[in-house]
């Protein structure tokens, strides 16, 4: 079943470039053998008090970026409280940038909440569950949204709904946008950036029926992978669609060159 929050993206395995700039096996064994000894670190982090997880989670992701072999690049004035982060999806490594910068409730389709161990430290890291096929429960998610904005929550959402390669990108749909116009919070674009060897790749993308494991080894494969994060000014709108089209424009930056 599909709604308005289900879209479709047209990216798949074409947008992805020819594995002719790998690093040695031994290196990819050891980046994910790395990996490997962080996850039982992560089950224990979202076991602590919140206080406590707060102030190690964005060193746990920053090791997991480590891990994987990602360096990255932050510019622009991070958000504090109370503020609604929204960019183009491109990769599970979005995430985990976003995460790496400073700790945020990321909005997330409810299927994870069901996955064995992921969705219970989903739900202790505080993530925000959207049922993206049932419309009728959207109103709900917004007013979750606009709460956890209202209570100084900085809240993480990629309004595509899916995923793409980078060098093209989806609209942003309005939905979650009424829920900063509900709290009277504002809105931070977020554009993101992969470069390998120095130039954009979409080694990283996400997309078509790519599994989590295949797309993990696709990570460690590249060599000298850069993430840029660049916080863009906060958008104002008198409506969830002018919003929508503000931050869209915004976050553009994430679109790679064609």
């Amino acid at each position: 079943m599909t709604g308005p929050w289900s879209p479709v993206s047209p990216c798949g395995p074409t947008c992805l470039p020819d594995r002719d700039r790998e690093v040695p096996t031994a290196l990819v064994l050891l980046r994910l053998a790395v990996l490997i000894g962080l996850l039982p670190l992560g089950v224990l982090l979202a076991l602590l008090p919140a206080g406590l997880r707060r102030w190690w989670s964005p060193r746990w992701f920053r090791a997991v970026l480590r891990a994987v072999g990602v360096r990255w690049v932050v510019r622009g004035t991070p958000p504090e409280r109370g503020e609604l982060v929204v960019a183009h999806h491109v990769s599970w490594l979005d995430v985990v940038l976003l995460q790496a910068v400073g700790p945020l409730r990321m909005v997330a389709k409810a299927e994870l909440r069901d996955w064995p161990l992921l969705g219970g430290v989903a739900h202790r890291f505080g993530v925000l569950f959207l049922h993206r096929d049932r419309l009728r429960a959207l109103p709900g998610a917004v007013a979750e949204v606009s709460g956890a904005l209202r209570s100084g929550a900085v809240v993480g959402a990629f309004p595509e709904g899916t995923t793409w390669c980078g060098r093209s990108a989806g609209r942003f749909r309005p939905a979650l946008f009424q829920a900063a116009l509900d709290a009277g919070a504002p809105v931070r674009p977020v554009a993101l950036r992969y470069l390998a060897a120095g130039a954009p790749t979409t080694a990283v993308a996400f997309v078509g029926e790519a599994s989590l494991l295949s797309s993990v080894l696709g990570v460690a494969r590249c060599s000298g992978l850069v993430a840029e994060v660049a916080f863009r000014p906060p958008c104002r709108a008198d409506d969830r669609r002018g919003l929508a089209r503000s931050a869209q424009e915004s976050a553009q930056g994430s679109a790679l060159p064609v």
